[in-house]
């Protein structure tokens, strides 16, 4: 499911973001076009400007003139003398350089359907001159020419320049610009598809993850609660067929496991308040001295049963008061001292400490009992998880080293877990002063 999910959000991330990136590309492109169109075309009408101020200088327009104004490349000219071809004109054309003729007509009756400009009066003593400019295709080259048409009169005498100016290295550059941004948005979106592949894979890791730990919680809820539960069915069977005087044991057993049951499910409960951002915490001011004082008179008497030496050490200079929730530390500090009872062995040695610096309060719980490895240390506070030593620990699920580190966690704290000197492992809870 996840792979689908992982390829569905990479296309979508990066089909969402090719898109924007065209788009943008296009509306670049489209500005660029226009701009270089523009400038093309301005560029165009100045040179014009130009000829015409030197045409008015001329008093006669040779050959040798437009031959060395055309072998420049630039421009192809047409000169008409009250409608006449100029000889220069008729020689190109019957050379065969050009189809100049066709081309003269197809721009001059676009200059006609463009413009409808009567000719202006006439002075008798000079030159009076104007030029209009635009665009046109010619089916013969199947090209796109910026044109002019510059009238020249004096007095019956009219002489009209044609002047061409071919667009095929404007439209040569602007489809290289094009293919450099086909290139760039292919390769782009290549990037872009690996970039989403590796991005949506680091946001679907944690989801993962996450399910993978809650289909292990539910697996293991089930298999701890199946147990006791199986128990509690057997002895009802046997409590049916029994006699009285047998009926307590059964009863009893049924008991016990019953609370063994209700202890599972308060713990899951917190679990769940805690995933639900539900877990109930209750600032207050706390004399930690005196809450580790409470627990250790609590535990004490577990301690002796098994002969295990409980000492507690505590600062001798006055501490301040610390912030957190009584209930919350205190529950955390049960925690620790009952694994610590339990896989401790008899005759063994456990010591209760509380330390204070300027920025944390510092409590520890230390042993001498079975240890965790190095691999252990890493899932101990995983839900259900115990290591293999004390699997077979009858009244531990695995969750209350969880839930101490939910509650510390919840108290913007540190908990972890490292060995004692001499064999065992000391559990040290930090919390902010």
């Amino acid at each position: 499911m996840f792979k689908k999910v992982h390829l569905r959000l990479t296309l979508l991330c990066a089909g969402i973001t090719a898109v924007i990136m065209i788009i943008m590309s296009l509306c670049y492109l489209y500005v660029s076009e226009k701009g270089l169109y523009r400038n093309q075309f301005q560029s165009f009408k100045n040179d014009i400007n130009t000829i015409t101020t030197n045409l008015e200088q001329q008093s006669v327009i040779s050959m040798e003139w437009l031959s060395k104004m055309e072998a420049q490349g630039k421009y192809l000219f047409f000169v008409l003398d009250n409608g006449i071809p100029f000889l220069y004109n008729q020689l190109k054309d019957y050379e065969g350089e050009l189809p100049k003729k066709q081309l003269l007509d197809e721009c001059l009756n676009a200059y006609n359907n463009t413009f409808m400009i009567e000719p202006s009066v006439q002075t008798s003593s000079s030159y009076v001159s104007y030029h209009f400019e635009f665009e046109f295709t010619s089916d013969i080259t199947n090209m796109k020419y910026f044109s002019s048409v510059i009238n020249m009169g004096k007095a019956s005498s009219c002489l009209e320049i044609i002047v061409l100016s071919s667009q095929e290295s404007l439209e040569k550059q602007i489809w290289t610009q094009r293919q450099r941004f086909i290139l760039i948005d292919i390769t782009a979106i290549l990037l872009l598809t690996v970039f989403s592949f590796i991005f949506t894979g680091k946001l679907l890791r944690p989801i993962m993850e996450n399910q993978q730990k809650q289909i292990q919680f539910v697996s293991s809820a089930s298999h701890e609660l199946r147990t006791p539960l199986a128990v509690i069915l057997s002895a009802t069977e046997c409590c049916k067929t029994a006699p009285s005087d047998k009926r307590e044991g059964f009863l009893n057993t049924i008991q016990n496991e019953g609370l063994r049951m209700s202890s599972l499910i308060n713990d899951m409960l917190t679990l769940s308040q805690s995933d639900n951002h539900r877990f109930s915490i209750q600032i207050k001011p706390v004399e930690l001295d005196t809450l580790l004082m409470n627990s250790f008179e609590a535990f004490e008497p577990l301690a002796k049963e098994k002969f295990i030496t409980f000492n507690i050490r505590l600062p001798e200079e006055a501490l301040p008061l610390c912030s957190a929730d009584p209930e919350r530390i205190s529950q955390v500090v049960s925690i620790l001292l009952h694994n610590a009872i339990s896989y401790t062995p008899d005759n063994g040695k456990i010591e209760l400490a509380l330390s204070h610096d300027k920025e944390h309060f510092c409590i520890s719980v230390k042993d001498n009992g079975i240890g965790i490895s190095d691999e252990d240390k890493e899932k101990i506070f995983d839900r259900f998880y115990r290591a293999e030593k004390s699997r077979s620990t009858k009244g531990h699920f695995g969750l209350g080293l969880s839930i101490a580190y939910e509650i510390v966690k919840a108290h913007g704290g540190n908990i972890f877990v490292t060995d004692a000197d001499g064999g065992g492992s000391v559990f040290t809870v930090m919390l902010n002063t």
